[in-house]
């Protein structure tokens, strides 16, 4: 079974996407791209060059539903005479902006996140909108954890590996302990915890950070031989990877925890601590990290946790 990678150039600062074809009926492309003509033209190319066209895919299955993974699903199942679109049901980002729900700008004010820098968010992911094609439920089909992605000469297991969005997922062949993480592994960076309210009560906050520990724990069982990820080089060495991630996971917590000042501070205003480059939309990602640590912190009494009127200060305990 064929795993042909296909990087995708993208407007974004995280760089090329990797996207992968699994040369095997049915013919299934593994993430997008952006909505672009660069990523499209690339996307092509790249199918051409191992002998298929856009119109051979039968399936497109999605890793989670950021833009630079989701962005051309709709069309290229449109020109694919309706292929199959594969998502989590976790997954809400194909359906619309990220900051468009009433529970996301809560979150934020929650987090300590000022009225103007909502608003200021909130244009630049109407911005970032421009790269991806919603799709309604209905369009998608749903992965299953534990279900299988059938192949002629083969399966591949479907892993819900939640972290970095609710409904991120990663695939195993086990046969040769080959997996596609999508951004759940990348080589050379760690994935950002992105905040998101909860799946099953979106008046609760999704515990990222805990949730991706659970994710890389559970792939490390596969004793993976291979890990494709959505950006970079793919990973021969998971252990030390995982190692790695480990380490960075605790050096950051504990960075964050170090910033409460005595009288204590939300989340926001320790990400400016942490991050006081940060701009657009790094800005999000920077309050985003700083309350996935609060929260594995919390979670672990490192921190507490009071309410401020609608914020949430933290204290050292």
């Amino acid at each position: 079974m064929r795993i042909l990678p296909i990087s995708l150039p993208t407007p974004f600062y995280i760089g090329p996407v990797n996207v992968y074809l699994i040369a095997e009926e049915p013919l299934t492309l593994i993430d997008t791209g952006p909505k672009t003509r660069a990523a499209a033209e690339a996307l092509r190319a790249g199918l051409r060059k191992v002998g298929f066209l856009v119109s051979d895919l039968r399936r497109i299955v999605l890793t989670h539903a950021h833009e630079d993974h989701c962005g051309l699903a709709r069309s290229l199942r449109d020109e694919a005479k309706n292929a199959e679109v594969l998502v989590h049901t976790w997954e809400t980002g194909h359906r619309g902006g990220r900051l468009e729900y009433e529970e996301h700008r809560t979150l934020l004010l929650r987090a300590g996140v000022p009225d103007e820098e909502i608003e200021s968010m909130r244009r630049l992911y109407e911005g970032m909108r421009l790269y991806a094609d919603s799709l309604a439920d209905d369009e998608c089909s749903p992965l299953w954890d534990d279900a299988e992605l059938e192949f002629a000469s083969g399966s591949w297991r479907i892993l819900h590996t939640p972290g970095h969005t609710p409904g991120s997922c990663s695939f195993v062949r086990e046969a040769d302990r080959t997996i596609i993480a999508g951004d759940c592994v990348l080589k050379r960076i760690t994935p950002n915890p992105i905040l998101s309210p909860d799946p099953i009560d979106a008046n609760k906050r999704f515990r990222s950070l805990a949730e991706y520990l659970v994710s890389l724990a559970r792939l490390r069982t596969f004793a993976p031989t291979m890990v494709y990820g959505g950006h970079g080089d793919p990973v021969s060495d998971y252990d030390e990877l995982f190692n790695r991630y480990l380490r960075a996971i605790d050096a950051r917590q504990k960075a964050v925890i170090n910033r409460i000042p005595k009288p204590g501070a939300t989340a926001w205003e320790l990400s400016r601590g942490l991050f006081p480059d940060a701009d657009d939309v790094h800005r999000f990602l920077a309050v985003s990290e700083a309350v996935a640590h609060l929260d594995l912190a919390e979670s672990e009494g490192k921190v507490k946790m009071e309410l401020n009127g609608v914020k949430e200060v933290y204290r050292r305990r």
